[in-house]
């Protein structure tokens, strides 16, 4: 029933707009043997970011390319000093994921001032300085929350729970979000009783906005519109120490795989499942032709600051209760991972 050709990874490389071209000799610290060298700056290793780093390294020396990696630990300043170290190591091309979009755009500026070119990673820098943006379609992500909650409480109180408001796709996903539920509000068929971003996407974060929620609301909350599967999960603490679980309409996205168990034991509604691997390939093969000086082209574009910038994006999808077995299918989790908590006998068949 679930098949592996469902998932459909969007990924366009068509030649009629965004075009964008790397510097003519990539970057100007190029090792002597040609090898081209990646900096890849990241944000966090929480959640599914170790898997991000790991394909990531496993697909640049596919393409016989170097990686150094380098963490923020969620500190922007870190990370702007982490790009310099890297620079000044010797890199040919920056994949970074910001902590924070707007001051990452100086990271951005330090890499172009070394004629390096930069690739934004999943979230997008608030810089036109950037060469392309690779990244899941957050847009859609947001709507197909909102939706899904929509579908399944169309009338009550809901609590909706934001990513930080540092991080670009956070906000990208709030207005998604808004658009589709706007109506329903309008309507008085829904009601936003509270709403808030979570500093760093940290489930703390979101139990404490839940909590509040709930003692205000008499715990009368019929969904919990969460932007990503953290946040849910603190959103579910809070549920179950009211004797909620299952009873709210809870949101999320990454299918990360303490979500996917939450979903498989009826705690979480469903999460929006963004496949990595295609994500991080698209990185590392549009980071290895602008450090050749190649032209990335694509059918998409993102606007930064006042620029439109070229856009390689992927397709994200729901997965419920329904249809739980695809991340398995996938290869992303194991079929015992995901069901570790559902006793056998309520287990759908290995092979459906």
């Amino acid at each position: 029933m679930f098949q592996r050709t469902l998932i459909i990874f969007a990924v366009l490389a068509t030649v009629f707009s965004g075009c964008v071209s790397a510097p003519e000799q990539g970057g100007t610290n190029r090792v002597d043997d040609g090898k081209i060298v990646i900096g890849f700056s990241m944000d966090t290793l929480k959640e599914h970011w170790v898997r991000d780093r790991d394909l990531v390294t496993a697909k640049a020396k596919e393409l016989g390319a170097e990686v150094i990696v380098s963490v923020a630990d969620a500190n922007e300043e870190r990370q702007i000093e982490q790009v310099d170290d890297m620079l000044t190591r010797g890199i040919d091309v920056l994949i970074i994921v910001p902590h924070n979009a707007k001051s990452a755009a100086a990271a951005v500026e330090k890499a172009k001032a070394n004629n390096v070119p930069v690739v934004s990673y999943d979230r997008l820098v608030l810089s036109d300085k950037i060469d392309v943006l690779v990244s899941h379609l957050h847009s859609t992500a947001g709507e197909m929350q909102a939706k899904y909650a929509l579908e399944h409480a169309p009338k009550g109180n809901y609590v909706m729970i934001y990513g930080p408001s540092t991080d670009n796709n956070a906000a990208i996903i709030k207005e998604a979000q808004m658009e589709v539920l706007k109506p329903a509000i309008d309507r008085g068929d829904i009601k936003i009783v509270g709403e808030q971003n979570a500093a760093n996407w940290a489930p703390e974060e979101a139990l404490k906005i839940a909590e509040n929620a709930l003692t205000q609301n008499k715990n009368e909350i019929v969904a919990v519109v969460a932007s990503n599967d953290g946040t849910a999960g603190g959103a579910i603490q809070a549920l179950n120490v009211q004797g909620l679980k299952g009873k709210v309409v809870v949101t999320g996205m990454d299918a990360q795989l303490d979500a996917l168990q939450r979903i498989a034991s009826g705690e979480q509604s469903m999460t929006v499942y963004k496949s990595i691997k295609p994500l991080a390939d698209a990185a590392v093969e549009a980071a290895v032709k602008l450090a050749k000086g190649e032209k990335i082209e694509t059918g998409k574009t993102m606007k930064a600051v006042t620029k439109e910038i070229p856009f390689v994006f992927i397709q994200p999808i729901v997965v419920d209760k329904s249809n739980l077995m695809l991340p398995v299918k996938d290869g992303a989790e194991s079929y015992d991972d995901v069901y570790r908590n559902v006793p056998e006998a309520e287990r759908p068949p290995r092979d459906k």
